[in-house]
């Protein structure tokens, strides 16, 4: 399995992670604080911009506009890496 890093915009911060860990989950075992409340992509409480990289899905409908996934958006929660990927909190 491969090995992603999740890096924070603007700030020394990361986390390493893989293609069936959630970013959340990542960023929470690497000891970074991110907002979130539901888990499950529907409150969009984790909402993050997604600077470099690329996430997927495992769910259809993740609680994101399709405006919203092409403008870079994502839900940290619910996604998962498919490489490195830099965020930012919105």
């Amino acid at each position: 399995m491969n090995t992603f890093r999740i890096r924070i915009d603007g700030q020394a911060l990361e986390a390493q992670t893989d293609s069936e860990t959630s970013l959340f989950t990542a960023l929470a075992r690497a000891g970074i604080a991110w907002p979130v409340s539901c888990r499950n992509g529907t409150c969009r409480t984790c909402m993050a911009r997604l600077l470099q990289g690329q996430v997927r899905y495992d769910i259809p409908w993740p609680g994101l506009s399709a405006e919203e996934k092409a403008e870079g958006y994502c839900l940290p929660c619910v996604a998962r890496a498919v490489g490195d990927v830099v965020m930012a909190k919105v």
